[in-house]
């Protein structure tokens, strides 16, 4: 085996691929807001995102942003709801209607529309959390209380999933 970097690399990427750790959004970031309402993305979540992604409410009182490709996918599931049932139409409206895309500058920012920013509460301090197929978008005091509460009840929350099989 060659152990100066190319082939542990070589296969490193290629397990990576197996296992789809290339497209898959994990991690926490701390970002600014600037006064033009913009925030940075990550340079590794960009990659992913490509040259655009769409960006609309989310739950817990934060933002989604996700990759046009599983926008997609999701508003195509939402579009499927039963228009019959009013929790299935206030649902399909509040993610749908409150979705925008969004492109990123030069230096990989993305504008927040001020209707986005006042759901979330967003101020200046953001933390920007990778979600698997998504991203997050909450503003660092929202956050940090909602990390600490699930913090301290992740037993009884694993307890629960594994009816799930988590």
């Amino acid at each position: 085996m060659d152990y100066n970097g190319s082939k542990v690399e070589y296969c490193g990427k290629l397990w990576g691929k197996v296992l789809n750790f290339v497209d898959m959004f994990i991690g926490e970031y701390r970002y600014l807001i600037d006064e033009k309402k913009r925030i940075s993305i990550p340079a590794k979540f960009r990659r992913i995102l490509g040259k655009g992604a769409v960006l609309t409410r989310g739950l817990d009182g934060c933002l989604f942003l996700y990759p046009k490709k599983e926008w997609e996918k999701l508003a195509q599931k939402l579009g499927s709801l039963p228009l019959g049932k009013a929790d299935a139409r206030g649902f399909v409206r509040i993610m749908l209607a409150g979705a925008m895309e969004v492109s990123f500058d030069n230096l990989g920012r993305i504008l927040i529309p001020d209707y986005l920013k006042k759901y979330a509460n967003l101020l200046k301090k953001t933390v920007i959390v990778g979600l698997y197929d998504h991203i997050e978008i909450w503003s660092e005091d929202k956050w940090e209380k909602y990390r600490s509460r699930a913090e301290s009840e992740v037993g009884d929350i694993a307890e629960r999933l594994s009816d799930l099989g988590v």
